[in-house]
C-alpha cells in the first residue's frame, strides 16, 4: 500500500514525520509524494497560531475531498488543541501528540478491523516518546529531536498545553542516532526540540551533548534549531568559543523589544540582559549570524512600544528577524488581557519589521563579499546549485555540483536578496 505524509509546523514535526515515513517503509509500505494517489495519508498538524490551526483543518478537508477513499491519519498539535472538533472531521486515526511512534501497528489494526481509533493524552507529565531516524529522505541536513515539551508558559503560547512538560531523549540514544545519520551521509546535524536548551539526560546538559557529538568524525557541523537567551550560560559560551563544529549561527528568540511587553509575555529576561549576552557572544565569534523571532501587535503594545521594539532590533543588528503578528490562543493568559490590537495594526507593524529584516539580511551578507565559506549543497538544478553556509547564508553557485558534498565557496555578489558564490578551485 502507498502512503504519503504532509507536515505543517516546526522541525520537531518534521523529525516525527520523517520517523513515520522511515518506519512505514521498513514495514513494507511504499512512500509516495502524491497524497491524491495514496492509500494512506498522514497529516501532521500545527497549532502555534490561529492560522496554523486553520491551515491544518483546511488541508484535512482538501485531502478528504481529493482522496475520499484513503485511510486518513491526523496527528500533531492542532489535534491535541482541538480534539473534539477534529473528531467530527472524518479522520480514521486521530492521535494528537502521543503514539506517533506506534504508527505502524495503528495503521495495521485499522486495516484489519476498519474501526476508527481516537486517542488523546491530556496529562502534562509524560515520558519522552523515543524515535530514531537513520536517514532523512528529503533533507541533506538531519534533525534529531532531543527534547519535547515546555514549562515556560509564555502568556501568548499554547505549546506547553499541547506538548506537555519538558523531557529529554536519552544521552546515549542521541549519540547513537547522530552517528548513524552522519555515517549515512548527513554531515550537518540539527538538534531540535520544543525547548531545546532545557535538554538534560543522565546528568548531562545540552553543552555536554554538543561536546560529545563533536567527537564523531563524520559530523562536520552541529546546529541548534533555537535556544533561549537565558540558556546561553558560561559553560555553553566556552564550548562555542572552542568547538569549531558548532555552526556559526544561533537563533535566539527575542519576542519583543520593550521591557513592558516582555513582562506581559512572561519572558524570563529584560532588554539589558539580552543585549549584554549578545555582546558577549559577538566577542567570542564576531561574524556569527544571530537570528530571532519577534511578535508584533501583542496586547497593550502601543505605537511607542512598537517603535522601541523596532529600534532595539536595529540596535542588536540581527541577521534576520522572523516576524509574527500576535495570534490569540484560547486558554492562554494573553487571550484574557486588555488592549488587543486590530488586524490592520498588526499587519502594518509586521510589514515594517519585515522590511527592516530584509535590510539587515542584506547588510549582514555584504560583510562576506570576497570571503570564503564552506557550504553543503542541498539542491541541484540543471545549471546551478544551492546550499547553506555555517552562518546560514543561502548561496547560489552557477554550476552543477554534487548534492550533499561540502565545497569551499567564495562569495562574489549580493543583490536582490540573492547571494552568489563561486567554487574555490
Amino acid at each position: 500500500m502507498k502512503f504519503s505524509v504532509l507536515t505543517l509546523g516546526c522541525k520537531v514535526n518534521a523529525y516525527e514525520s520523517e520517523f513515520m515515513k522511515e518506519t512505514l517503509i521498513a514495514n513494507g509500505y511504499i512512500h509516495s509524494e502524491d497524497y491524491k494517489d495514496s492509500d494512506i495519508v498522514i497529516l501532521n498538524t500545527c497549532s502555534v497560531t490561529n492560522n496554523a490551526d486553520i491551515k491544518s483543518k483546511k488541508l484535512l478537508r482538501r485531502i478528504k475531498r481529493e482522496n475520499p477513499f484513503s485511510i486518513l491519519v491526523v496527528c500533531g498539535c492542532s489535534v491535541q488543541n482541538n480534539f473534539e472538533e477534529y473528531k467530527n472531521l472524518g479522520a480514521d486515526i486521530l492521535i494528537g501528540n502521543r503514539q506517533k511512534s506506534k504508527i505502524v501497528p495503528l495503521i495495521n489494526d485499522f486495516i484489519s478491523s476498519k474501526t476508527p481509533y481516537y486517542f488523546i493524552e491530556k496529562n502534562r507529565q509524560l515520558n519522552f516518546e523515543s524515535m530514531q531516524v537513520d536517514k532523512f529522505m528529503s533533507h541533506t541536513r538531519a534533525f534529531i529531536k532531543i527534547q519535547d515539551g515546555c514549562d515556560n508558559f509564555c502568556s501568548y503560547c499554547i505549546i506547553p498545553f499541547v506538548r506537555g512538560s519538558i523531557r529529554s531523549k536519552d544521552f546515549d540514544e542521541v549519540i547513537k542516532e547522530a552517528t548513524i545519520l552522519s555515517e549515512n551521509g548527513h554531515y550537518e546535524i540539527v538538534l531540535t526540540g520544543i525547548h531545546t536548551g532545557s535538554y538534560k539526560s543522565n546528568d548531562k546538559d545540552l553543552t555536554a551533548l554538543i561536546h560529545e557529538l563533536s567527537k564523531i568524525e563524520t559530523i562536520k557541523l552541529i546546529r541548534i534549531s533555537s535556544i533561549e537567551i537565558t540558556e546561553l550560560n558560561d559553560k555553553f559560551l566556552l564550548e562555542l568559543k572552542n568547538n569549531e563544529k558548532i555552526a556559526n549561527h544561533l537563533h535566539i528568540p527575542l519576542q519583543a523589544g520593550s521591557d513592558e511587553i516582555l513582562k506581559l509575555m512572561n519572558r524570563k529576561y529584560d532588554l539589558k540582559f539580552y543585549e549584554e549576552k549578545i555582546k558577549t557572544i559577538r566577542k567570542i565569534r564576531p561574524n556569527i549570524s544571530i537570528t530571532t523571532d519577534v511578535i508584533v501587535g501583542f496586547p497593550s503594545e502601543t505605537d511607542e512600544l512598537f517603535i522601541k521594539s523596532y529600534e532595539f532590533c536595529q540596535k542588536i543588528n540581527f541577521a534576520k528577524i522572523h516576524v509574527f503578528p500576535y495570534s490569540v490562543r484560547t486558554g492562554t493568559k494573553a487571550s484574557l488581557m486588555d488592549g488587543h490590537q486590530t488586524e490592520s495594526c498588526k499587519k502594518m507593524r509586521s510589514e515594517k519589521l519585515v522590511s527592516l529584516s530584509r535590510q539587515l539580511e542584506t547588510a549582514y551578507a555584504l560583510n562576506f563579499i570576497d570571503k570564503n565559506v564552506e557550504i553543503i549543497i542541498e539542491e541541484v538544478f540543471e545549471n546551478y546549485s544551492i546550499g547553506h553556509s555555517s552562518n546560514y547564508l543561502v548561496i547560489r553557485i552557477d554550476e552543477r555540483l554534487e548534492k550533499n558534498n561540502i565545497y569551499s565557496i567564495k562569495i562574489v555578489k549580493v543583490e536582490n536578496d540573492a547571494i552568489k558564490g563561486v567554487v574555490n578551485k
